[in-house]
């Protein structure tokens, strides 16, 4: 039963990590992220930011090279113990390139392949045990443009890859948004789920469910009392509202509050098994940024 719960764990953080970016319209974001460990001195800071750059290579057919950096403060004081890790940044970059095209129907076709490195970066420089392989690709049936007086609605379907998460096979991706009522939407799957309501074409809130996380590898092992530590990861649910105001156009302020309801910071072995648990106390969570999309 304990390893169908982790395996399961594992599905989720997968999904939390499938950017589907064959589907997104953000051309550019920045956001910073912050949330403190209850019953702790402990706190997370995430920096985080990407841009998409389409580039037109037949009518409605694109090339996407795709960069992301996020740079995350992961600060531990109530344990001495966790002193050893004798870091408390790790840093990520992507580098990928995308391709999409229009297929009968409105459905849309996009796959994206990339290189992943994510480590504590002790040595300076990536090694190869900081490199990961990454991969995706997605169906995309987009009617959020109606002209037969239906309600818009948009369903994605695809497949994501990781060699971050150890295992052989891709894992399956959903997501199905729907506009029911006038201003009203919602958005099903993950890593988001979310209910909106547009008060005018400035300004809109919503309740949001999402998952979130991070993973690095760390370059010199830690021995610890209960094995030796490879890697560290958090896996987070939480829920709460947020808000949404248009500066432009294209250009969006937004602000997320809410609680966790689900937070595991952990070390881990080479093998994926947890060596230590950081923190699993729930707490608040806060996350803010602009983008910029088309």
């Amino acid at each position: 039963m304990r390893k169908l719960i982790k395996i399961l764990i594992l599905i989720i953080v997968v999904l939390a990590f499938a950017k589907a970016n064959s589907q997104a319209t953000d051309l550019f974001r920045t956001e910073f992220t912050y949330f403190p460990q209850s019953d702790s001195d402990n706190s997370f800071r995430r920096f985080r930011t990407f841009v998409n750059v389409p580039l037109k290579v037949k009518e409605q057919s694109y090339l996407v090279p795709f960069i992301e950096y996020r740079n995350v403060h992961l600060l531990i004081r109530d344990d001495e113990r966790f002193r050893q890790l004798k870091t408390d940044r790790y840093e990520s970059i992507e580098v990928a390139l995308g391709y999409t095209f229009p297929m009968e129907n409105n459905w849309r076709f996009g796959a994206r392949v990339g290189l992943l490195a994510a480590s504590n970066f002790d040595e300076a420089k990536p090694i190869s045990e900081d490199l990961f392989f990454t991969g995706s690709a997605y169906f995309i049936k987009d009617m959020k443009k109606r002209t037969d007086g239906g309600k818009p609605w948009r369903l994605v379907l695809g497949v994501q890859y990781s060699t971050t998460v150890g295992r052989p096979f891709p894992l399956p991706y959903v997501n199905y948004y729907r506009e029911f009522a006038t201003d009203w939407s919602y958005s099903i799957g993950a890593p988001k789920m979310n209910l909106r309501y547009r008060f005018n074409d400035q300004h809109s809130v919503q309740l949001y469910a999402r998952l979130d996380g991070f993973y690095a590898n760390i370059q010199n092992d830690v021995n610890t009392i209960n094995g030796v530590a490879d890697n560290i990861s958090m896996t987070t649910a939480m829920m709460g509202p947020g808000y949404t105001y248009n500066l432009t156009k294209h250009i969006s302020f937004y602000v997320y509050a809410g609680y966790t309801i689900f937070n595991d910071i952990r070390l881990r072995d080479a093998d994926g098994e947890d060596v230590r648990t950081i923190n699993s106390s729930n707490t608040f969570y806060s996350r803010a940024g602009i983008k910029f999309q088309i």
